[in-house]
């Protein structure tokens, strides 16, 4: 069973479409019990940093997180989920979970391409993938490959070492980030067509090792 921790920041549905898409069973839920029985935790979400934590805090789903990563289970962030795993969020300004070190910043402006054109904030539309260090996650990603993002902030983590792919959109930031059984993609997987499902399948068949 997928636990996919419902903490009231949408997207929900079309991540559990996904999963049933694949034939994985899953279920929407904040029940803690449930979410530490489950055999892994997708942790998707839209919207502002601040009321993401506080909800997450007010359900007590910060510390099931934290205890299902402590326990070795594999757990995948989305798009906010891949932002509010980090210490800080220039976004409200607000303190994050901290399970990976760094922090998310807002896109710096004016973004300007390679070729000069002025870029729109939020960063809207399908982007590629450079993938910087091998995962079982990431097994089969062409180089053509793109995927789907929705974003004015962006992950920042503290070391390269969290760093497992990068997209560019007037800079270079990371798009895929992760540390031993959690991994997080900032583009949404359950939009991005068969690339994504791709690696949401890799995802579920993972078994949180990175060797």
């Amino acid at each position: 069973m997928i636990a996919i921790i419902d903490y009231k920041a949408g997207n929900l549905k079309s991540v559990e479409r996904a999963l049933n898409r694949l034939g994985f069973p899953c279920g929407i839920t904040h029940d803690k019990k449930e979410i530490l029985s489950s055999e892994r935790i997708v942790f998707p979400g839209v919207g502002a940093a601040g009321k993401a934590i506080d909800d997450l805090r007010h359900l007590g789903l910060d510390l099931v997180l934290r205890q299902a990563i402590e326990a070795g289970k594999p757990v995948l962030g989305i798009c906010l989920g891949a932002q509010i795993i980090l210490d800080k969020s220039e976004e409200n300004n607000t303190p994050c979970l901290g399970l990976i070190r760094g922090e998310v910043k807002l896109f710096p402006s004016p973004l300007v391409s390679a070729e000069g054109e002025r870029l729109k904030i939020p960063h809207m539309g399908w982007n590629g993938l450079n993938v910087i260090r091998r995962h079982p996650v990431l097994e089969g990603v062409m180089p053509s490959d793109e995927f789907y993002f929705v974003h004015s902030y962006y992950p920042m983590p503290a070391s390269d070492q969290f760093v497992i792919g990068t997209t560019e959109y007037g800079i270079g930031i990371p798009s895929v980030i992760g540390n031993r059984n959690l991994i997080a993609t900032q583009f949404h997987l359950e939009k991005s067509g068969v690339p994504g499902l791709r690696i949401l399948k890799n995802f579920c068949d993972w078994d949180g090792q990175t060797c």
